[in-house]
């Protein structure tokens, strides 16, 4: 017999507020390098990669291009899915099952856990195959270490006919603690791990059976998908019109046939900064440290100090995160509520609350490094053989100073080579592009200077990654656009909207 296909999915959504100041909505705690240099949603790719390396993601489309980036660095390959706008877990699960084979095997997996023990998590699915082949939802059960009031509980009955899971009882949400204590000495709970196995049919009927107007409202957004590359649009106006909701709300929590599997390892959602600390070794005294971390008489301190010394002298049950734009000193007791920071830094207009100095783009990134009046300086780094978009600025002018590398900068139709201590002057209305012709990073210092330095001050005439400008092509814009750049921009006439997607 055959052994069957496993089809991973990997749910991307997420905001993450909680490990404010490194989870941002520009860059949640899935994207950004948390353990060493790797992201929570690589490590996630690499552990599904030992059951297929052919991964199907579910993310924003304001996150595309890190996903992408994430796919390629763990080595899967596969497509990303991506919704227009946040709809929860039901409606992604359902997006992904429609776009599949009926009898395709789907493993559900979320991108910010934290799972140590690869062959051990591996053995575990495929222990819960032959339950989802007879037509069951298999979610895998988690045994605690602890009275856990942050994780769901599932509650195991009999022992299927498959000798390798039990059917579902029920599920128990978030427990007050008292209500933890009593399920952790009832026995027969595990924390729920929000991870399923299911064929694409058994879930189509489970929603069908429980949430039709999600199904109903996923299948008019496939039925308008639209692919570019390896990404697979959903149809926005059908997507916008599906309603938000869990997995668990909407069908987990009304069906029959749902097993469990038992996972014996390490597992961790990393939902708060208490839970990142444990994964990081205990010096004796309780400290732990990430980084250029440093302490003297402290106990129980976390610091995470990836950019630059941090020490705590004398400090005792703390939580340090430092970034270049912002620190976080919490007590150890008020991890969870780190989002509540985040909603009063939004509401005071506070742009650190969800955006961080440094930008990913798809090209490479930019750090803001300083600005002021009428000025910006900002550090580019361009991957290997990457290009931004040919563009002009209405606003500002720019110089590009070489710090790394060799540039290939078009100006108005010129072309040239800015090699390390170079530069080149970019006068406002230039129509331009910076490349990397070469095999190595390119660095390079911004100085913009003008009246408006906006990033929606742009117009993108060509660009590699399906991008267009976000404002109206100026009838004075098209007379100045040299034939190259006229041609690459599809012969847009004067007041044409060119955007599509940022």
């Amino acid at each position: 017999m055959n052994t069957p296909i496993i089809h991973p999915v990997v749910l991307c959504g997420g905001s993450g507020t909680r490990l404010w100041p490194l989870s941002r909505k520009t860059l949640p705690k899935q994207f950004a390098p948390l353990i060493g240099d790797k992201s929570l949603l690589q490590m996630t790719l690499e552990r599904l990669c030992s059951l297929n390396r052919n991964i199907t993601c579910i993310a924003s489309e304001d996150h595309r291009f890190l996903v992408r980036e994430a796919v390629e660095k763990a080595g899967a390959t596969g497509r990303q899915i991506l919704e227009p706008m946040a709809r929860n877990t039901a409606a992604a699960m359902a997006a992904a099952a429609l776009l599949a084979g009926k009898d395709d095997l789907l493993l559900f997996a979320p991108s910010d856990h934290h799972i140590p023990d690869t062959p051990l998590f591996a053995e575990t699915i495929r222990r819960g195959v032959d339950a989802a082949l007879a037509g069951h939802i298999v979610t895998f059960g988690v045994m605690p270490s602890f009275a856990s009031t942050a994780y769901g509980y599932i509650e195991a009955g009999a022992v299927s006919a498959d000798g390798c899971s039990r059917a579902v009882v029920r599920f128990v949400e978030k427990p007050t603690a008292a209500v933890a204590e009593s399920l952790i000495l009832h026995g027969g709970y595990s924390w729920n791990a929000g991870i399923f196995l299911v064929r694409a049919s058994t879930l189509i009927a489970a929603l069908n059976a429980h949430a039709p107007d999600i199904l109903l409202a996923c299948e008019r957004a496939t039925a308008g998908v639209s692919s570019e590359g390896s990404f697979d649009r959903l149809d926005p106006e059908a997507f916008q019109s599906c309603r938000s909701d869990s997995i668990d709300y909407a069908v987990l929590e009304k069906q029959q046939n749902i097993a469990v599997v038992k996972f014996e390892g390490a597992w961790s959602d990393v939902g708060s900064w208490n839970a990142v600390a444990t994964l990081h070794p205990d010096d004796g005294t309780g400290n732990r440290l990430s980084g250029q971390a440093r302490t003297l008489r402290s106990r129980n301190t976390f610091i995470h100090a990836p950019h630059r010394p941090v020490v705590a002298l004398g400090t005792e049950d703390l939580i340090i995160v430092d970034t270049p734009d912002a620190v976080l000193v919490a007590k150890s007791d008020c991890a969870e509520q780190v989002g509540e920071v985040v909603r009063m830094l939004a509401q005071q207009g506070q742009a650190e609350a969800t955006e961080h100095r440094r930008v990913v783009r798809p090209w490479g990134a930019y750090d803001r490094l300083d600005f002021g009046d009428r000025f910006q300086v900002k550090r580019l780094t361009v991957n290997p053989g990457a290009k931004l978009s040919l563009q002009m600025h209405h606003h500002r002018a720019e110089h590009w100073i070489v710090v790394r590398g060799t540039a290939r900068a078009t100006c108005d139709g010129q072309v040239s080579l800015v090699r390390e201590n170079e530069s080149i002057y970019l006068p406002s209305g230039a129509i331009h592009r910076l490349e990397n012709p070469g095999k190595t990073m390119l660095e390079v210092i911004e100085v913009q200077t003008g009246s408006y330095l906006g990033e929606d001050d742009i117009v993108r005439f060509d660009d590699t990654y399906g991008r267009c400008a976000s404002i109206k092509t100026q009838p004075e814009t098209v007379a100045a656009m040299p034939p190259e750049a006229l041609a690459a921009s599809g012969g847009v006439s004067a007041g044409t909207q060119l955007a599509a997607h940022p």
